[in-house]
């Protein structure tokens, strides 16, 4: 029988073979009229979901701003991989929040005083 493969899996197999990796950072926005009564269980499998994500070596840090809304710092292959792996998270899937995903490149700001 053939094992099914999870996206996280997935995208943490596609990083080490091809070695590439992009920083991608996400800021958690809710959902107009989103309210968060009886979510316990919702936010438990979003805790689980994230844990995951850190175990699989896409998701290097995150953080909870003054406002309580998420901060990711992901590495995946690139935007549209971090797209989808921020998709299959339960808040997003249930439309509690959304995620405007930003890439992030290299600071090329040393280049102009070390010519």
């Amino acid at each position: 029988m053939k094992k099914s493969v999870s996206l996280i899996e997935f995208e943490k197999n596609k990083i080490k073979e091809l070695w590439i990796d992009m920083k991608v950072l996400a800021l958690e926005k809710e959902m107009e009229g989103t309210t968060w009564e009886h979510t316990e269980k919702l936010l438990e499998q979003e805790a689980q979901h994230i844990f995951q994500l850190y175990l699989s070596d896409c998701l290097r840090e995150i953080y909870f701003t003054e406002n309580k809304n998420a901060v990711l710092v992901l590495e995946t292959i690139d935007k549209k991989t971090a797209e989808k792996l921020l998709n299959d998270l339960p808040l997003v899937k249930s439309k509690k929040i959304r995620f405007e995903i930003i890439e992030l490149k290299p600071y090329t700001g040393y280049e102009r005083i070390m010519r």
